[in-house]
């Protein structure tokens, strides 16, 4: 689910202009069922690629879409998937921790304020003034100065993360997801760069995504200049694991037959997540962990929990 409020007016603006048109409207909803690149959606539409490619522009600027490069018979092709399911305005201030009439829960972890981890060389954290331990050293993790992190990055292992959980103590659970924006890690960036990055729940394991690389081709729309400058990371992009009573789902697309009653919520007063690189991974490319402040989207790592 997409969040705003009215301190969010210039991304509401984006996305009214980007539901204005029809054709924005179709593409949408064609990309609902799966992902196509923009020469298919130009076909479906019966609409020519240039017009195409610029509705894809304006949905990936409001946050609506995202776009990957990958590799076709002839260079590349930008295949495009859809971001939310559900798009909800809040006419009022945001508050960080927050419960609903709809039965919701929803709060946000700041990146650097993992309780446990594991990582190696290339590794490092930094805010938009730049690093902020020095690279390469593990130990520089345990800081204080981690809570800061607007990026963090390590070429195999881990970060665990416990949210406390304010819901009522008889409440049913029906989903729980996170969404956070993520990549691969490579020497400075490689756009063709894959990684397995798992998800564990409550130390279940939830499901694999495979980061297709390491974004720096352009700056991030948060990045500050200073940092767009550097042949670094810029972006990611933002990813979903989600369980409901059914299955577990990245993006909306299956991945395992794990269900939210596995999951044990409501046993403890938080709830873990743990990202990372498996040590069978096939691909180990490592990761990159964007804050709110830095790449494209403004959210930390996101819990969003629905009950009833």
């Amino acid at each position: 689910m997409l969040e705003l409020n009215m301190e969010n007016i210039g991304d509401i603006q984006k996305i009214a202009h980007a539901l204005s048109s029809e054709e924005r409207l179709q593409i949408i909803n064609l990309l609902n069922s799966r992902n196509m690149n923009v020469n298919q959606l130009a076909e479906s539409l019966g609409i020519p690629v240039s017009t195409a490619a610029s509705h894809i522009k304006i949905l990936e600027n409001s946050g609506l879409i995202n776009t990957e490069l990958r590799p076709a018979s002839r260079g590349s092709m930008k295949v495009c998937r859809r971001n939310f399911d559900d798009i909800h305005i809040q006419l009022n201030s945001k508050m960080n921790f927050k419960m609903n009439t709809q039965n919701y829960y929803e709060t946000e972890m700041p990146i650097g304020h993992y309780i446990d981890f594991e990582v190696a060389p290339t590794c490092g954290m930094a805010d938009h003034e730049g690093m902020i331990i020095p690279e390469d050293n593990p130990v520089h993790f345990y800081s204080p100065d981690r809570t800061k992190a607007q990026l963090i990055w390590t070429r195999k292992g881990y970060f665990v993360y416990k949210f406390p959980l304010v819901i009522p103590v008889n409440a049913t659970i029906e989903s729980v997801q996170f969404s956070m924006e993520i990549c691969s890690e490579a020497p400075h960036y490689d756009n063709n760069w894959p990684t397995d990055i798992t998800v564990w729940i409550n130390d279940v394991e939830i499901g694999t995504w495979t980061s297709p690389g390491d974004f720096g081709d352009r700056p991030g729309k948060l990045n500050s200049k200073k940092w767009s400058e550097t042949t670094s990371t810029q972006y990611g992009i933002l990813k979903t694991w989600k369980v409901t009573k059914k299955s577990s789902t990245i993006d909306d697309f299956h991945i395992s037959d794990v269900t939210v009653d596995e999951l044990g919520v409501l046993n403890n007063m938080y709830m873990s997540l743990k990202i990372g690189i498996k040590e069978d991974a096939i691909h180990k490319g490592g990761m990159n962990l964007f804050g709110r402040e830095f790449g494209d989207h403004p959210q930390d790592i996101k819990l969003l929990m629905e009950y009833s």
